[in-house]
């Protein structure tokens, strides 16, 4: 243990003297405690043993830094790195990876596994993470029992329950749990120019300052400056910001008409001025939002901000220019070198996922050696990357989760004012909240003073993983596996008793039903019948939403002027007229279109019941202007003209097959339910309102007992639903339960949100015979995704990646109709976003053309890129693809690969510079 220059804390000795007694462990520690130290430990233990140990994290630049600690430890010749895009040494007998690569392979059975004895678990609590949770308990799971797990985790509240489980599946797990933060934390409010203790004392009371300072502020506002009333002036019942208790921006747009400008919510340059004022620098600043952490850059670099001096600007600027070298002058300009310098000399940087890798390397290097004084970081910053600082500010305590504004939570308070307190140089940390118009100073002291930040399994089942663990160890034993997964674990530990409800639920039901009762005949049966009939409906309506959105989208984005098509049914029903083809950019197709009224309007996805295409064609003048009364009436004429030749085109719609057929059984329950004898009867309402009831309840209870019934297995319910869709198309073998198909074992090796649709599309030779640029477009569509909000276009960069496009949309569809028929959940559409830039770049265009062709920042440009390098090279690699589908793919991935890993992509591939 020597040679970390601190003692070692408790927790740290109690856990490698786990290690020693030949125990698993699980280390449950604050934010910079110094938990890695036991996993370091796991490490040295392996070499001491001469046995291997793998130590996985969650994210790649968490890897790059472990290799560096580990290699600056035991030396390069013993220490490796595998991120899946990049690999060093990987035969060491200690390899850092991140968790997806370890799990990839137990899957392979790979030789590497033979004489592995410990795996340290980094960021363990990551299995929560929705997206990619599942991986971390696949691991778990999959590890031979010899083996010793190593889990570091944050600090949560059920670290015992997860220990329990840790230690029902694995064997000999030690649990640690160590509250204690190794720098004392004090939390500040920054009001005006004044930063002020939260806590008045060690007792948890509130400071008097603030709570005067609120009072103060609610006297100077109006009733309606602080909480937002609405036009009706009736007030709202909900606040759209967030719950209010901590101000925000809704409340300050108020408060700024009620009393002037409002004086306690501090500009950035006066919070940084403020800090350096009271020595609270180097410190974290935390922004929810990328475009803020740059604008705040921007602010300080305009207000003359220098926080550094000249030996520390020289210094920043060679580390700059030693990541930077790789980047040419063209690259430079498009990437913002110069400001992005400038404002490294002067000690201020920004640091979020849309910055490019070799920014975020100067950025960290830069901040862990104390030369940077303030970072405006987004919260990916405190998912592990080691950047302790003496002060986190947070600007806001209400964030932006992808669907409204939220408070955050104590745990994410806790995370993310873990960065404050550099262990062995500061005496305590610093918390600072920025004040916001109407905040609560005491809702802000319940949030940081509890600890609640509890991990829930995200686990659930995915086709990449069924043929696996079916191939591995056959239907039987997969199953069996996935019932001991912690997801079924908690939902085993927290099933909810409905039983002791069950028996009062049931009287309400016999009162609702004798309500119901007709004297005319069964009112139970007719009440079933409507419930049934309404519950159809839904699903036809539904089903029509889902399938032909994108077909109508598609047909849409096909129309080009002078077109005359039918539309059956709608807003615009009849013939119309193509003025103008769908507007570039917009987020959906929306051509503009001359009604028969001669009207000009913009043809909405919505306005359009079923596919359309032209069934004439009218010609529209290259210079007409739709906003000149002689060339509209000339081009109304002409359409008139054509009109008299058509007449009128059906007034049917036609429908997918299974919309018809559950289109006939609504007519015939129709038909049963006007036969019914109550339906005549003159207090039918009556009863049915009674009857409502009884059927609510009645759902409420089989819901309440179903959930009792299926919580016992309900991972392996959704295992055996996944398999049916497997069964379906072929890639489980029907004779042999334990056994994969050709094109099993090609999804086996395909390991993407979208596994199952890519692997369909290979086999439905979708991706065959396209040239370079034009793959990479399409397979950009099954991996990116884009922000919460953002622009989608509709339509592929060429004629070669569109037809592909279309067909794969077509894919994408009928795997969800199998889907549904399975009840399985749908895979996520397709998204044309990043189909425009990577093509530009597999052409060889330069970094500068293509993000001034898009609205890309150049870190999500080469995060995406390799993305689509990723991809590719799992199809390039799985079994049989050219056998399975048409021959070329193979060959044509691998082109994608080598056109796209150039230049600055391929640069910065693992930040090892």
């Amino acid at each position: 243990m020597a040679g970390y220059g601190f003692t070692f804390d408790p927790f740290q000795r109690e856990a490698c003297a786990s290690i020693d007694a030949g125990h698993s462990v699980l280390v449950a520690a604050p934010t910079g405690s110094g938990k890695t130290v036991v996993g370091e430990y796991a490490c040295h233990v392996a070499l001491a043993e001469g046995r291997r140990c793998f130590y996985t994290t969650p994210i790649k630049a968490l890897s790059n830094q472990k290799y560096h600690d580990l290699v600056a430890r035991h030396g390069a010749d013993n220490v490796g790195l595998l991120t899946g895009d990049i690999s060093v040494n990987g035969d060491a007998p200690i390899v850092v990876m991140t968790t997806e690569v370890l799990r990839n392979m137990l899957y392979a059975a790979s030789h590497s596994l033979d004489t592995l004895s410990y795996v340290v678990l980094d960021e363990v609590h990551y299995l929560s993470d929705r997206f990619r949770g599942a991986v971390w308990e696949e691991v778990i799971l999959g590890l031979a029992s010899s083996v010793q797990i190593v889990s570091l985790s944050a600090t949560v509240s059920n670290a015992e329950e997860f220990g329990e489980w840790l230690d029902t599946v694995r064997g000999h797990v030690d649990v640690v749990v160590w509250e204690q933060r190794p720098v004392p934390l004090q939390q500040h409010v920054m009001a005006g120019h004044e930063i002020i203790d939260l806590f008045d004392g060690p007792g948890g009371r509130v400071n008097p300052r603030l709570v005067q300072l609120a009072k103060g502020e609610a006297r100077r506002m109006r009733d309606d400056s602080r909480r937002p009333r609405g036009r009706s002036g009736r007030g709202k019942k909900t606040i759209n910001y967030g719950s209010g208790r901590f101000g925000g921006a809704t409340s300050r747009r108020y408060a700024a008409r009620g009393s002037g400008r409002n004086t306690l919510t501090p500009s950035r340059a006066a919070v940084v001025v403020g800090l350096e004022r009271a020595h609270l620098l180097p410190a974290i600043y935390f922004v929810f939002s990328r475009s803020g952490c740059d604008g705040a850059v921007r602010q300080l670099l305009n207000a003359n901000i220098r926080l550094t001096s000249h030996d520390e600007a020289a210094e920043l600027e060679r580390i700059a220019h030693r990541h930077g070298a790789g980047l040419d002058a063209e690259d430079r300009r498009a990437l913002g070198w110069g400001p992005f310098v400038e404002a490294l000399r002067r000690g201020i940087a920004a640091h979020h996922a849309g910055l490019l890798p070799a920014f975020k390397a100067i950025v960290e290097e830069a901040f862990t050696r104390g030369l940077l004084k303030i970072v405006f970081a987004t919260e990916t910053l405190a998912l592990g990357i080691n950047m302790p600082a003496r002060t986190v500010v947070l600007e806001r305590l209400v964030k932006y989760n992808g669907q409204t504004h939220a408070d955050i939570t104590p745990g994410e308070y806790t995370q993310l004012t873990g960065r404050a307190g550099r262990r062995g140089i500061d005496d305590q940390g610093h918390a600072v909240v920025l004040w916001q118009p109407g905040m609560d100073p005491r809702a802000v002291a319940g949030l940081a003073s509890r600890r609640t930040y509890p991990l829930r399994s995200s686990f659930t089942p995915n086709y990449n993983m069924a043929v696996n663990l079916v191939r591995s160890v056959g239907r039987v034993r997969a199953r069996a596996l996935l019932e001991q997964s912690f997801a079924q674990f908690q939902t085993d530990r927290h099933v909810v008793a409905h039983s002791r409800r069950a028996g009062a639920v049931a009287t309400e039901i016999e009162q609702a039903w004798a309500e119901a009762a007709c004297g005319r005949g069964d009112f139970v049966h007719y009440a079933r019948l409507r419930d049934r009939i309404t519950a159809l409906q839904k699903e036809i309506s539904r089903a029509r939403r889902q399938e032909g959105r994108a077909e109508i989208a598609e047909a849409l984005a096909r129309l080009e002027p002078g077109d005359v098509c039918w539309l059956p049914a709608g807003r615009h029903d009849g013939w119309v007229l193509v003025v103008e083809p769908a507007r570039p950019g917009s987020p959906e197709p929306n051509p503009l279109i001359m009604t028969p009224e001669h009207q000009l309007a913009r043809l909405d996805v919505r306005d359009v019941a079923a596919p359309v295409s032209a069934a004439s064609r009218v010609r529209v003048p290259k210079r007409f202007d739709r906003h000149s009364a002689a060339d509209r009436r000339a081009l109304a004429r002409s359409f008139d003209a054509r009109l008299a030749g058509l007449g009128e085109g059906p007034r049917t719609v036609t429908r997918p097959r299974v919309d018809a057929d559950l289109a006939a059984q609504v007519e015939q329950l129709r038909a049963e339910l006007a036969a019914h004898p109550c339906h005549d009867c003159p207090d039918r309402e009556q009863h049915a309102r009674a009857a409502e009831r009884a059927l609510r309840l009645e759902r409420s209870l089989a819901g309440g007992e179903r959930r009792a019934g299926e919580s016992r297995n309900s991972i392996a319910a959704q295992f055996d639903r996944i398999c049916g869709v497997l069964d379906a198309l072929g890639y489980l073998d029907p004779e042999h339960p334990d056994e994969i198909t050709r094109a099993g074992a090609m999804l086996a090796r395909i390991y993407s949100e979208l596994d199952l649709v890519i692997a369909e599309a290979i086999r439905a030779g979708v991706l065959a015979d396209l040239p370079v640029p034009a793959l990479a477009a399409v397979l950009s569509t099954l991996v990116y995704e884009a922000r919460a909000g953002g622009p989608s276009p509709y339509r592929m960069p060429d004629e070669r990646s569109e037809q592909a496009q279309s067909a794969l949309r077509a894919v994408w569809r009928q795997v969800g109709l199998v889907e549904r028929d399975e009840r399985v959940e749908r895979a996520r559409s397709l998204d044309m976003g990043f189909a425009a830039p990577v093509h530009m770049w597999a052409q060889g265009a330069g970094l500068a053309q293509v993000l001034d062709a898009s609205d890309m920042t150049a870190g999500d440009f080469v995060r995406w890129t390799r993305q689509v390098i990723d991809l590719a090279s799992q199809v390039s690699n799985a079994p049989g693809v050219d056998e399975l589908g048409p021959g070329g793919l193979v060959v044509a991935c691998r082109g994608v690969v080598s056109a796209l890993r150039r230049d600055i992509v391929d640069v910065d591939q693992a930040g090892l510079d």
